[in-house]
Protein backbone atom coordinates (compact mmCIF):
# COMPACT_ATOMS: atom_id res chain seq x y z
CA UNK A 1 0.00 0.00 0.00
CA UNK A 2 2.83 2.33 0.84
CA UNK A 3 4.43 1.77 -2.57
CA UNK A 4 1.26 2.97 -4.26
CA UNK A 5 1.29 6.18 -2.21
CA UNK A 6 4.90 6.75 -3.08
CA UNK A 7 4.12 6.21 -6.75
CA UNK A 8 1.24 8.67 -6.60
CA UNK A 9 3.43 11.18 -4.77
CA UNK A 10 6.11 10.86 -7.43
CA UNK A 11 3.56 11.32 -10.24
CA UNK A 12 2.09 14.37 -8.48
CA UNK A 13 5.58 15.86 -8.06
CA UNK A 14 6.29 15.22 -11.74
CA UNK A 15 3.08 16.95 -12.83
CA UNK A 16 3.69 19.89 -10.48
CA UNK A 17 7.21 20.29 -11.82
CA UNK A 18 6.01 20.09 -15.42
CA UNK A 19 3.24 22.62 -14.76
CA UNK A 20 5.73 25.03 -13.19
CA UNK A 21 8.12 24.61 -16.09
CA UNK A 22 5.38 25.18 -18.66
CA UNK A 23 4.15 28.27 -16.80
CA UNK A 24 7.70 29.63 -16.67
CA UNK A 25 8.17 29.01 -20.38
CA UNK A 26 4.90 30.84 -21.08
CA UNK A 27 5.98 33.85 -19.02
CA UNK A 28 9.37 33.89 -20.73
CA UNK A 29 7.81 33.66 -24.20
CA UNK A 30 5.42 36.49 -23.38
CA UNK A 31 8.25 38.65 -22.07
CA UNK A 32 10.34 37.93 -25.16
CA UNK A 33 7.43 38.75 -27.48
CA UNK A 34 6.77 42.04 -25.66
CA UNK A 35 10.45 42.95 -25.88
CA UNK A 36 10.58 42.22 -29.61
CA UNK A 37 7.37 44.19 -30.21
CA UNK A 38 8.79 47.20 -28.35
CA UNK A 39 11.98 47.03 -30.41
CA UNK A 40 10.04 46.77 -33.66
CA UNK A 41 7.64 49.60 -32.81
CA UNK A 42 10.49 51.72 -31.49
CA UNK A 43 12.16 51.53 -34.89
CA UNK A 44 9.13 52.96 -36.67
CA UNK A 45 8.55 56.69 -37.10
CA UNK A 46 5.59 57.14 -34.80
CA UNK A 47 4.83 60.47 -33.17
CA UNK A 48 3.44 61.00 -29.73
CA UNK A 49 -0.12 62.21 -29.18
CA UNK A 50 1.22 65.54 -27.87
CA UNK A 51 3.29 66.13 -31.00
CA UNK A 52 0.34 65.20 -33.22
CA UNK A 53 -2.01 67.58 -31.37
CA UNK A 54 0.54 70.41 -31.58
CA UNK A 55 0.98 70.00 -35.34
CA UNK A 56 -2.78 69.71 -35.80
CA UNK A 57 -3.29 73.01 -33.93
CA UNK A 58 -0.58 74.68 -36.04
CA UNK A 59 -2.23 73.46 -39.24
CA UNK A 60 -5.64 74.76 -38.12
CA UNK A 61 -4.11 78.16 -37.27
CA UNK A 62 -2.35 78.30 -40.65
CA UNK A 63 -5.61 77.39 -42.43
CA UNK A 64 -7.48 80.14 -40.57
CA UNK A 65 -4.77 82.66 -41.43
CA UNK A 66 -4.81 81.62 -45.10
CA UNK A 67 -8.61 82.03 -45.20
CA UNK A 68 -8.33 85.51 -43.66
CA UNK A 69 -5.62 86.51 -46.14
CA UNK A 70 -7.68 85.15 -49.04
CA UNK A 71 -10.69 87.20 -47.94
CA UNK A 72 -8.49 90.31 -47.59
CA UNK A 73 -6.97 89.74 -51.05
CA UNK A 74 -10.42 89.30 -52.59
CA UNK A 75 -11.57 92.55 -50.99
CA UNK A 76 -8.50 94.41 -52.27
CA UNK A 77 -8.96 93.00 -55.76
CA UNK A 78 -12.62 94.00 -55.78
CA UNK A 79 -11.71 97.51 -54.60
CA UNK A 80 -8.94 97.74 -57.20
CA UNK A 81 -11.25 96.55 -59.98
CA UNK A 82 -13.94 99.08 -59.10
CA UNK A 83 -11.45 101.98 -58.84
CA UNK A 84 -9.71 101.27 -62.15
CA UNK A 85 -11.19 103.04 -65.16
CA UNK A 86 -12.90 100.78 -67.64
CA UNK A 87 -11.16 100.42 -71.02
CA UNK A 88 -14.33 101.66 -72.78
CA UNK A 89 -14.42 104.90 -70.71
CA UNK A 90 -11.90 106.59 -73.01
CA UNK A 91 -14.08 105.88 -76.03
CA UNK A 92 -17.17 107.49 -74.50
Amino acid sequence: MQSENRLLDDVAKLFNGAAGTIAGMGREAESSARSRAREWIGGLDFVSRDEFDAVKAMAAAARDEADALRARLDALEAKSASAAPSPNAALD
